[in-house]
């Protein structure tokens, strides 16, 4: 898939960047592999906003993905490859030899046809899911479990991957993009191969009104709020976020201040993102 640039035709335009789309072979999702996901504007079952920000996304039906790949030994063939707008990841539609139907993320390189398997007896390619234990060193995977059977949920978006460095017992170390190396025990699931669309990150939005379609409603900054709505604001011409140091509109610190609480996983990671 590649980057699209318009003709400058107006100020928007000229600084948007689109994709092409080339890969898409389906344009409407399986009807029996989509749910309703009615939008909530940030808003929780009182009505009151929790999360700032959100709201008049264009309406987008949610795609039941099969991150558990837990079909084991039963070969499928990719019917097509579609868009799914709940992510920058495309999907891969399988067909399996049973007749069931299921939606997987979609590596890089899988094309319509092609045959894929998950299981302990699978081979280690494209698009295969294996327990971690049956995958070679230095492989690139994605959609790591962590929890043996509970599905995958790491490494997920669109050109992300993983790199298998070592086993040892029951663990495999694992260097995450980040550059974080994690433990994973070997029993947990993976899927072979880097996650597609690796242009995504790539392309510029070009104007304000493309986030509003995506969701995203405008983020004012807190130093040119009055005080009564934000500790930044304030103070005759521009005061900065020197005093009092970079906070959120409630006092949380905002830049710097470590705010991971579960310490029971630390002994999982062997080295911590860069």
């Amino acid at each position: 898939m590649g980057v699209k640039i318009y003709k400058p035709t107006s100020p928007g335009r000229r600084a948007a960047m689109g994709l092409t789309f080339d890969e898409i072979t389906k344009a409407n999702p399986e009807k029996r592999l989509v749910s309703a996901n009615p939008s909530s504007g940030g808003r929780n079952n009182a009505g009151r906003m929790t999360i700032r920000h959100r709201g008049g996304a264009h309406k987008k039906a949610y795609r039941i993905i099969d991150f558990k790949r837990n079909k084991f030994g039963i070969p499928a063939r990719v019917a097509a490859i579609e868009y799914d707008p709940n992510r920058s990841a495309r999907l891969a539609l399988l067909f399996y030899a049973d007749g069931e139907k299921r939606y997987i993320i979609a590596p890089e390189g899988l094309k319509v046809d092609d045959r894929v398997m998950s299981g302990p007896t699978a081979e280690p390619n494209l698009g295969n899911a294996l327990p971690i234990a049956n995958i070679p060193l230095g492989s690139t995977i994605h959609n790591i479990e962590l929890k043996q059977g509970k599905g995958g949920q790491l490494v997920r978006s669109a050109g992300g991957g993983a790199q298998l460095m070592a086993k040892e017992g029951e663990l495999a170390q694992i260097r995450l993009g980040s550059g974080e190396v994690r433990l994973i025990h070997l029993t947990c699931m993976a899927t072979l191969g880097q996650v597609g669309n690796i242009e995504h990150g790539t392309y510029s939005l070009g104007k304000a009104g493309r986030s509003r379609w995506l969701g995203r409603r405008p983020i004012v900054r807190g130093v040119v709020k009055n005080p009564v709505d934000h500790p930044h604001g304030g103070v005759e011409g521009k005061s900065g976020q020197g005093n009092p140091h970079p906070v959120s509109a409630w006092g949380q610190l905002a830049k710097g201040y470590k705010t991971r609480r579960r310490k029971s996983t630390n002994a999982f990671i062997v080295k911590r993102r860069n």
